[in-house]
């Protein structure tokens, strides 16, 4: 087996951790750059004008790297081109990002809009679950939580159970003022978005 065969695709971002990124985005003040060579320009940058740097961080050789900026290649593959557009999103306007997150993790919150399956535990009787929509707002508590545990680096199942959290206080028993003791889960994640 050779090398080209042992290499495995880059791992794709689960729903909700796809969704937060999608959140960050809309709060950018100018839009990102979208040429490839515009995104290895912004990114090198960022690379303290290293090459090779950035090179080792976009999975290429340096020469590809040099192409790019000269203009010689302006069609990357899909592989490059999604390693381009994740590394120029999760590095543009730093600021403004930490800015908004840390505005949702102290006093605002986010809301969250989720089609998922739903069930529930709780002590007498509660619906069956099914696949509901639901939007509501997540309280700051629970977004300093969720933020805190996407910069640890965790899995798409382990935000699960937080987000699943986060929902139930709110909607289902607002803020503890029903259902006492319900919990609900969720799994089957067919659409969600979080909006600072």
């Amino acid at each position: 087996m050779n090398d080209h065969e042992q290499q495995q695709p880059a791992p794709r971002r689960g729903k909700v951790l796809e969704a937060l990124a999608r959140a960050e985005r809309k709060v950018f003040t100018r839009p990102a750059p979208t040429s490839a060579k515009a995104q290895i320009e912004f990114l090198r940058t960022r690379a303290k004008r290293s090459t090779k740097a950035l090179a080792e961080q976009l999975g290429v050789s340096p020469r590809t790297v040099q192409r790019y900026r000269a203009g010689q290649q302006t069609k990357p593959q899909k592989r490059l081109q999604a390693a381009l557009v994740e590394e120029t999103e999760s590095q543009w306007q730093p600021q403004v990002r930490a800015h908004a997150r840390e505005r949702a993790a102290t006093s605002s919150g986010m809301m969250v809009e989720v089609t998922a399956y739903f069930g529930f535990t709780c002590s007498g009787s509660s619906d069956d679950g099914r696949i509901r929509t639901i939007t509501t707002p997540i309280s700051p508590l629970y977004v300093k939580q969720i933020l805190e545990l996407q910069e640890a680096g965790a899995t798409e199942e382990e935000l699960h159970p937080i987000v699943a959290e986060a929902i139930t206080e709110s909607y289902f028993t607002e803020w503890g003022t029903r259902a006492d003791g319900l919990r609900a889960d969720f799994t089957h994640v067919q659409s969600i978005d979080f909006q600072f």
